[in-house]
C-alpha cells in the first residue's frame, strides 16, 4: 500500500493512498491535482473521505465524484456535497480493504470527524484534517477550547505508533510557537532541527507519529507542569484543564 501526500494550493496535502490499481483520497479540496495522480498511476478513484467542510478540504469532490464515480464518505453533521454517506462516532467505513473507524473530533468545526485504522501494512494509520497538526492543532472555529481538549485527547490514545496524516504543512510555525512554550524541551529541539532539515530540501515533515506529537506538541502535553506554566504566564487565571488549553490557543492565535 502507498500512501502520498499531494501537495495543493499553498500548504494543503491532499492524502492518497492506494495499491497500484485502486485509490483513496482524503479531504480533495483541489481535484486537478488529484487528478494527475491518479493519471500518471494508472489508478482507479474508489472513495473519497471528508474530514469537515472548509472549502480547502471538500471543493474537489464533486469533480472527482463526477469523473471517477468514486463514493464519498464525510460528516453527517456538516455540509458535504451530495451525495455521501453520513458518518458519526463508531460507524467504520471500508476501504481499500482497509476497516476505518469513525472518531468525532469536534473543535475546529463543530461536526469534524478523522478516520483511524489500526492495521495498514502493520502499523496504524490516522487522517485527523485539521484537528491535529504537528507540533500545533487547529484554529477553533466552531467549537470551544473544552471540545477541542477533549478531541485531542480522544486521539492522544491511539497507539504511540500511529502515522498521523495533518492536511497542512503548518510543521515549521507551530514548531517556532512550540518552542516558545517550552524552550527547553530536548526532544521539541531535535524535532524542530529535523524537519528544518526536510523543509530546506522541500520534503513534507509528514506523517508524523502519534509519539512523537506527545513529546513536542503543547496542545497535547497542558498538563504538563511546563506548560501549565507558560499558560499562566500568558493568562494567569489559567488553573484548570479546559483554561490552560484556552490560554495556549489564543497565545497561539496571536504569536508572531
Amino acid at each position: 500500500m502507498y500512501l502520498i501526500p499531494i501537495p495543493a494550493f499553498n500548504d494543503n496535502y491532499l492524502w492518497l493512498l492506494h495499491d497500484g490499481q485502486r485509490a483513496t483520497v482524503v479531504d480533495p479540496g483541489d481535484a486537478q491535482p488529484v487528478i494527475r495522480v491518479l493519471q500518471e498511476n494508472g489508478l482507479q478513484l474508489e472513495s473519497i473521505l471528508v474530514t469537515h467542510h472548509h472549502p480547502d478540504h471538500i471543493g474537489g469532490v464533486d469533480t472527482l465524484r463526477d469523473t471517477t464515480g468514486a463514493k464519498v464518505f464525510g460528516p453527517a453533521r456538516e455540509q458535504i456535497p451530495e451525495p455521501f454517506r453520513k458518518l458519526r462516532e463508531g460507524d467504520t467505513v471500508q476501504a481499500m480493504g482497509l476497516d476505518f473507524e469513525v472518531i468525532d473530533v469536534p473543535g475546529h468545526t463543530a461536526g469534524h470527524i478523522a478516520f483511524y485504522t489500526s492495521d495498514m501494512d502493520g502499523r496504524p494509520l490516522l487522517f485527523c484534517g485539521d484537528t491535529l497538526f504537528s507540533g500545533g492543532c487547529g484554529r477553533l472555529f466552531e467549537g470551544t477550547p473544552a471540545q477541542m481538549l477533549a478531541s485531542l485527547d480522544r486521539l492522544a490514545t491511539l497507539p504511540g505508533d500511529t502515522r498521523v496524516c495533518c492536511t497542512h504543512e503548518y510543521t515549521m510555525s507551530n514548531l517556532r510557537f512550540a518552542l516558545a512554550v517550552e524552550p527547553d524541551n530536548i526532544d521539541l529541539i531535535g524535532y524542530h532541527a529535523r524537519c528544518a532539515a526536510l523543509r530546506e530540501k522541500d520534503q513534507p515533515t509528514l506523517p508524523t507519529l502519534m509519539a512523537q506529537e506527545l513529546l513536542i506538541n503543547p496542545f497535547l502535553r497542558t498538563r504538563q507542569a511546563t506548560v501549565m506554566a507558560a499558560a499562566r504566564r500568558f493568562d494567569p487565571a489559567a488553573h484548570d484543564d479546559n483554561s490552560v488549553f484556552a490560554a495556549i490557543r489564543q497565545w497561539k492565535n496571536q504569536f508572531k
